[in-house]
């Protein structure tokens, strides 16, 4: 028997990312990963059962060391939609968040209550990307759907529902869902908000009674789950002693495996774009640009997403013939002062920040002198533009990002991605050592869920400060820096 270990869960949408690391000191000790079904926006819908499945391979390739697992906790993509039997079997594929149906019920909820009004409630205006709209959209599309549901979960929760067999969320994944008000310890469900989604519901259906027993329990930032169910533990080779953390939306998972502190600052690079920082007290910004999410540890986690990142350079590489990584030299020996030099506008799939679902991309400014350089630079610097914007987006609402800049995700990887970003903020940007700060974050919040006893305690208290600790110990926030030229 080696020391105790904690696992943490990274699933994401184009894969699952499990990591083991020591209670004690955080040093990661094992790793495994399993894809998952490739999707395309504007419907973007993957079956939970592929996310199991996936879990289930990702823990097996940690092979012996599950023998000294004590607990476990899953980092989900927000927003998706799960519809359930009362038995937690899904009755249809999962909505994601870059699935863009919904946008008609989003821009109807706003016209309705107006965007101040959601903003005061929950800390966001809803969009496409939001659960509440996208149950709005199976009411619209799906009715005869609606009487065999007996359970409404995002992906974490679905996941953690598989693990331990409780329906419980946490209060960061729940803050993106366009139906919690963030104010007080805990959210509390407000039924005004749940009652836009379901009120073209035929009957009783469309009560917002008749739904909120069907959401999950709002657990506190420490607070276990549960214990693995016998089943799970054998699907995963898991003793059943083991403790399941409350889980977490994939940025609240990230922002604990960064260690940031008030005023730090992430970019992240993946599917999406995402730029975010940790606050002491909520944002309620009625643009709409800054979503008001709450953050795994109790404070909140102001944040600006957009819908094109990775796969746009990913994209542009194709068009000419390249990999990533030789897109990504040729915009580093691009001349980044050149006259004449071309614009891209990424909306490749639509985008939603700004809220413009229907958009497309646009490349302006070419010439007969353009090179494939600059075509290079314009594709990386166009991505990196909209995360910007949303940086003065998180400053115009008031929140301090005068802090450390990490870059994490995939594009993280990317010479010219890191580069770019110092040279277009004047900052140094600081790239984490921990190859994965999701899964990182989540199995950081399984050992602060363990305690050190390895058991759990419910009733332990739901201080950052415990977070903050925990991080200390691990040694996380440590990287390389990149300066600007």
């Amino acid at each position: 028997m080696g020391p105790p270990l904690v696992i943490g869960v990274d699933s994401s949408t184009q894969s699952t990312k499990a990591e083991a690391r020591e209670l004690g000191s955080g040093e990661r000790v094992g790793t495994g990963r399993c894809e998952h079904p490739a999707t395309s926006p504007p419907r973007s819908e993957q079956d939970p059962q592929a996310w199991w499945d996936a879990l289930v391979q990702a823990v097996g390739q940690l092979g012996e060391l599950r023998g000294d697992v004590v607990a476990i906790s899953i980092g989900g993509q927000q927003h998706g939609l799960v519809v359930c039997a009362g038995d937690g079997t899904p009755l249809r594929p999962a909505k994601l968040w870059n699935d863009t149906e919904s946008a008609a019920e989003a821009e109807a909820m706003v016209s309705r209550l107006g965007a101040e009004r959601w903003a005061q409630l929950c800390g966001s205006v809803p969009v496409s990307a939001f659960t509440v709209t996208k149950l709005a959209w199976l009411v619209d599309h799906e009715p005869g759907l609606l009487g065999a549901v007996g359970a409404v979960c995002l992906p974490h929760d679905w996941l953690t529902l598989r693990l331990c067999g409780r329906l419980v969320t946490d209060r960061g994944d729940a803050s993106g869902t366009g139906w919690f008000d963030l104010a007080g310890d805990r959210p509390t469900l407000r039924r005004e908000l749940l009652a836009e989604a379901v009120r073209a519901a035929p009957g009783e259906l469309g009560d917002p009674a008749h739904w909120a027993p069907l959401m999950p329990a709002v657990l506190g930032p420490a607070e276990p789950a549960g214990m693995l169910t016998e089943g799970a533990a054998a699907a995963l080779g898991l003793g059943s002693d083991v403790v399941v953390g409350p889980g977490t939306g994939d940025n609240m998972a990230a922002a604990l495996g960064l260690g940031l502190a008030d005023g730090d600052v992430a970019v992240s690079l993946g599917t999406s774009g995402t730029v975010y920082s940790v606050a002491s007290h909520p944002t309620r910004d009625a643009s709409g640009a800054v979503a008001g999410f709450a953050d795994a540890t109790g404070r909140f986690l102001p944040l600006v997403c957009t819908l094109n990142a990775t796969k746009v350079t990913d994209t542009v590489a194709s068009w000419l013939g390249l990999s990533p990584d030789e897109l990504a030299r040729l915009a580093l020996s691009a001349d980044p002062h050149g006259p004449g030099r071309p614009t891209l506008v990424p909306y490749f799939d639509g985008e939603r920040t700004p809220d413009l679902p229907d958009a497309t991309g646009t490349l302006a400014g070419l010439r007969n002198d353009t090179t494939r350089e600059d075509l290079a630079l314009a594709a990386h610097d166009g991505v990196l533009g909209g995360l910007l914007a949303g940086l003065d987006a998180l400053h115009a609402a008031g929140v301090d990002v005068a802090g450390r800049l990490f870059l994490v995700g995939g594009g993280a990887h990317s010479a010219a991605y890191r580069q770019r970003l110092a040279d277009l903020t004047g900052r140094t940007v600081r790239v984490p050592d921990a190859d994965e700060a999701v899964a990182t974050g989540a199995a950081l919040q399984a050992a602060v869920a363990v305690g050190e006893s390895g058991t759990g305690d419910p009733a332990r208290p739901a201080s950052a400060d415990l977070f903050a600790a925990r991080q200390g110990a691990w040694g996380l926030g440590a990287g390389s820096d990149v300066s600007p030229r």
